[in-house]
């Protein structure tokens, strides 16, 4: 039987803030996401997206329900996933180069093996010759490529990316968005993707979940994307069925948008 590469059943988080207040991030969450499949997952502000992640990585744990990873409860760190954040990770003290290694190195993988690995991951994310550059030395898009590769070389089973682009430029926010892309297709991992951009969530993914506003989140829509692969996702977006798809989700998504958008406008004033 084959098991989904994650599974939620019923899963709620919550947990105290710094002043005291008991706050339920998700509530009742049920989502899958099956092996090989790319799912994205888009909300307002606060609905707990980031949450769901951590949970996946085993970063957090549910206060009620479970997380499966290809049908076996989750328990402790998530070792079949791969977590790309959204924040610079780079180590600054380490060349590009030394940063993919990083992983493998703390594994105990042979020197030689790690480095003909990290050269060879550098080349497929387009840095053949910027090995032995350090993370201030590189652009933008640069650095995610290297965190791109030094998430990759692990070789995950599922592949957890939390808003990895939404501090790049419009044009290289593409240009990485086709790359994992090309890159996922010839593996064909698990993904969770989280993001606020309804454009980038559509051009990319299999499927897109979308969550309530916070807080006590949940699912309210899923919509399957049947846009051919492979996709580029600049083309892809002036496609009638793209705008068909945009116009159905951003229906179920725009008032959750506002809902969040008040919540916070409340948080401020309170």
């Amino acid at each position: 039987m084959n098991h989904p590469a994650l599974e939620f059943t019923e899963v709620t988080c919550s947990f105290v803030t710094p002043d005291g207040n008991h706050y339920t991030a998700v509530r009742d969450v049920n989502l899958t996401i099956g092996d090989g499949e790319f799912v994205s997952v888009v909300g307002p502000t606060g609905c707990g997206k980031s949450t769901l992640l951590n949970m996946s990585a085993g970063l957090l744990s549910p206060s009620k329900g479970t997380v499966k990873v290809f049908g076996e409860e989750l328990t402790g760190l998530n070792k079949r996933a791969g977590y790309m954040f959204q924040a610079e990770a780079l180590m600054p003290w380490r060349t590009a180069i030394a940063n993919v290694s990083a992983g493998l190195q703390f594994a105990g993988k042979p020197q030689n093996e790690v480095k003909e690995m990290a050269e060879h991951w550098l080349a497929r994310v387009g840095l053949r010759g910027f090995e032995d550059r350090y993370p201030h030395e590189l652009s933008g898009g640069m650095r995610k490529r290297v965190a791109l590769a030094q998430t990759l070389i692990m070789d995950p089973d599922i592949i957890l990316m939390d808003e990895p682009f939404s501090a790049l430029d419009i044009q290289t926010r593409q240009l990485m968005e086709n790359e994992v892309l090309d890159l996922w297709a010839q593996k064909k991992k698990a993904v969770l993707f989280i993001t606020h951009d309804l454009d980038e969530a559509i051009s990319i993914s299999d499927r897109v979940v979308v969550m309530s506003a916070g807080p006590a989140s949940h699912p309210i829509g899923e919509f399957v994307i049947d846009i051919a692969r492979p996709r580029d996702v600049a083309e892809v977006r002036v496609t009638p069925r793209f705008i068909e798809l945009h116009n159905a989700i951003w229906a179920d998504l725009r008032e959750e948008v506002l809902k969040g958008y008040e919540n916070q406008r409340n948080k401020v004033k309170a």
